[in-house]
């Protein structure tokens, strides 16, 4: 498969499993998911290169900068996902985007790769 690689971090399994198949049609492929800050943390070092992330900002009740953080630090896109608005984002992410739940696999493509015919 040639599609973008791409990281699931959500804590919700129904979410990832349903997301992962969705993605798969669009022509994505998930390489790795998390549940956890701490889970995404130790992903990331052995992760196979990843094209994009999609990145639950609450995670298990733990907000999840520090993996965006890694994420931005690698130079990976990403994407945050949130139930609630996105004006609980602190100011030094507002340049993330956020995609409010539900949203599709298509929103969540364009967003991680706005220039692409993904």
């Amino acid at each position: 498969m040639s599609g973008p690689r791409i990281m699931l971090i959500e804590d919700e399994h129904i979410v990832v499993e349903s997301l992962a198949r969705a993605l798969h049609q669009f022509g994505a492929q998930v390489v790795a998911t998390a549940a956890t800050v701490e889970q995404a943390l130790a992903l990331l070092g052995p992760t196979p290169e990843i094209d994009g992330a999609v990145l639950d900002i609450n995670l298990r009740g733990i907000r999840a900068y520090a993996v965006a953080d890694a994420l931005i630090a690698r130079g990976v896109p990403l994407v945050f996902t949130t139930g609630y608005s996105g004006a609980v984002i602190p100011a030094a992410y507002r340049h993330i985007p956020v995609l409010l739940k539900p949203f599709s696999p298509h929103e969540i493509l364009e967003s991680l790769f706005p220039h692409s015919d993904e």
